[in-house]
């Protein structure tokens, strides 16, 4: 018999979270799921570790070999998937005993809404919460969030997320193009076909560590593919001017990226690559002028503006 949910874990190394996060999804109240943790070519003290699930009940093992992009590690545990839904944790994060029965009770609540996902707590590497995030949870948005996510005005946490199997299959699964923000791309695909549920209930940790893979330069370049990709969806006109002022917005953090790792080359090249779409756009201009003063002034300039500036937003929080 099917389980109600197939829990997808993927995984390379990253020991010293993975048995927290597999724990996390033992100790849910609600039992009707299978656990697929998809290995990714990893070390043997991981592959030890993965050997001792082998006779636990409800979980299936996928010996990969290391391709390094997590999209194409969740799409082969998408393919055995058995569930009627599908629910997703990475290997360093956490859930609240309730998260799954709350989200499927919910779904079940309001049918015409085929996905979910929780608000979420951020985390550090001891699974304390994070100075400088909501202590109460990022906010979960429900109903259609297409331009809310386009604008980037709401989050959704990949370890949040239950989805009904048909709805991704339908959508197909995760562009395995992206290194990173296949997560984001898939969600802009998924709401632009169902409404999402939301639980506005931090059941989603999220942690924060010093061994997470992937960069700054990279995001903003898979970001930037996965509007690109609006854009050349049927029928999705009426979205093409608030896509293109957020590419706009992201080519100028891609520039500053650039600057910020010492890249002069890659911020002429990013900003000339974007001008003919991103010009009209005051934010892009605005990147533009700061990745170009970080790649090109000289350090005393840099440092002189860094203190005015400063010392003018210490004035403004006085007034």
């Amino acid at each position: 018999m099917s389980p109600a949910v197939s829990v997808i874990l993927p995984t390379y190394n990253r020991l010293k979270y993975l048995p927290a996060a597999i724990a996390s999804v033992f100790e849910q109240t609600f039992q009707d799921w299978e656990l697929i943790v998809a290995d990714d070519g990893s070390d043997a003290d991981t592959r030890a570790y993965l050997q001792t699930l082998v006779e636990r009940p409800r979980v299936r093992l996928l010996w990969l070999p290391h391709t390094g992009k997590p999209a194409a590690v969740r799409n082969a545990a998408l393919r055995v998937a058995r569930g009627e839904y599908v629910a997703f944790i990475d290997s360093d994060d956490l859930w609240t005993p309730k998260k799954l029965q709350t989200q499927l009770t919910s779904l079940c609540a309001h049918t015409g809404r085929h996905w979910s996902h929780t608000s979420f707590l951020v985390v550090n590497a001891a699974g304390q919460p994070k100075t400088g995030t909501p202590s109460d949870g990022w906010p979960a948005a429900g109903g259609w969030i297409l331009e809310k996510l386009i604008r980037m005005e709401t989050s959704i946490a990949l370890p949040g997320v239950v989805v009904s199997r048909a709805l991704v299959e339908q959508v197909g699964g995760f562009d395995e193009k992206l290194m990173m923000c296949e997560d984001y791309e898939l969600w802009l695909r998924l709401a632009a076909q169902s409404e999402i549920d939301a639980v506005d209930e931090p059941l989603t940790l999220v942690r924060r560590h010093t061994e997470h893979s992937g960069d700054d330069v990279t995001a903003f370049v898979d970001c930037r593919r996965a509007l690109e990709k609006v854009l050349r969806w049927p029928n999705a006109r009426h979205l093409g001017p608030m896509v293109r002022r957020q590419r706009a917005k992201v080519c100028a953090g891609l520039a500053k990226s650039h600057a910020a790792s010492g890249n002069r080359m890659s911020v002429l090249l990013t900003l000339l690559a974007s001008a003919h779409y991103s010009w009209r756009y005051r934010i892009w201009w605005q990147g533009a002028v700061e990745a170009m003063g970080r790649a090109f002034a000289p350090a005393g300039v840099r440092k002189t503006v860094r203190r005015l500036w400063g010392g003018r937003r210490r004035l403004e929080g006085r007034a």
